[in-house]
């Protein structure tokens, strides 16, 4: 019988306490020695209980380092340092996946965190992207401001709330640019992603990771979906996470389509989202001439 959660606690904490206070990332190996159980059995049970694997927490605690380096007034280049970067470069690098910090601030509604925000117009309607200290929170979109804020405030009734336009947020510009770039709505290059501070279960991260992966111009279904991540009865669940998505068009859900082929739903409307997959199908058409 596979050992519960609650019996694997002990073990559990002591491999985070490890990794808390680690330099370098253990490897894997050895914090399963050190936890006395199989790494295989590590991951899954770290990634259970934390939402993330032993490796990804440990990039997470450097983001932390280096975030609230800078909050502090540290220079850049020393921030990037005294967390464990070799270069700035090295600071965005793990991020174009997604690693998912999750503060427990989102189970209060966003209680003692301070959203910053900017919208800008697509040609999908109105965009909004907003930002805690941490990383960007919600990427939504809707057919004016007054709709999106509502929501930003809906989702996060307890937070501070802001809103920057003049000399946005260097993730919140990057974020818009690098939608723009990536649906072909501008030619610039795209940004290096930010880091992410949503809230979401393991699962909801395997699946939105999964997502990212889908080229511009396909679909899949949510079976495939499913199957390729090794949980072929669990096409419902993909759909659930899906429509838990916050992160409108950088996690593109909009490329999972029923089985029939139909576009099925969509967070942010079924006619934008047939009109995304028009769009992205006549990009990637173009790309191959």
């Amino acid at each position: 019988m596979r050992n519960s959660l609650a019996t694997l606690e002990a073990p559990l904490e002591h491999v985070r306490a490890l990794i808390e206070r680690a330099t370098e990332a253990p490897s894997l190996n050895a914090l399963a020695s050190a936890a006395q159980l199989s790494p295989s059995h590590l991951q899954r049970a770290f990634r259970r209980r934390y939402g993330m694997s032993p490796a990804e927490y440990h990039r997470a605690r450097r983001f932390g380092q280096f975030k609230n380096a800078l909050r502090q007034g540290a220079p850049v280049a020393d921030a990037v340092y005294d967390a464990g970067f070799g270069s700035g470069s090295r600071v965005y690098e793990h991020s174009n996946r997604l690693l998912g910090m999750t503060p427990a601030s989102y189970r209060a509604g966003g209680a003692g965190a301070s959203i910053r925000y900017t919208t800008t117009n697509t040609p999908l309607g109105q965009l909004l992207v907003a930002a805690t200290a941490k990383g960007i929170c919600a990427v939504t979109i809707g057919a004016n401001d007054a709709e999106l804020e509502q929501r930003l405030a809906d989702e996060f009734p307890q937070a501070a709330r802001e809103r920057v336009d003049n000399g946005r947020e260097e993730w919140l510009d990057a974020v818009i640019a690098r939608i723009a770039s990536e649906l072909g709505w501008s030619e610039r290059a795209a940004p290096d992603m930010p880091p992410l501070d949503v809230a979401a279960t393991a699962f909801q991260w395997r699946v939105w990771d999964a997502l990212t992966r889908i080229p511009l111009g396909t679909t899949k279904s949510y079976g495939e979906l499913a199957a390729e991540l090794g949980k072929p009865g669990a096409a419902r669940a993909i759909g659930q996470a899906c429509g838990s998505n916050r992160l409108a068009l950088l996690v593109p859900c909009h490329r999972i389509v029923r089985e029939d082929g139909s576009a099925g739903g969509w967070r942010w409307g079924v006619e934008r989202k047939r009109t995304l997959l028009a769009q992205e199908e006549q990009q990637h058409a173009k790309a191959k001439r």
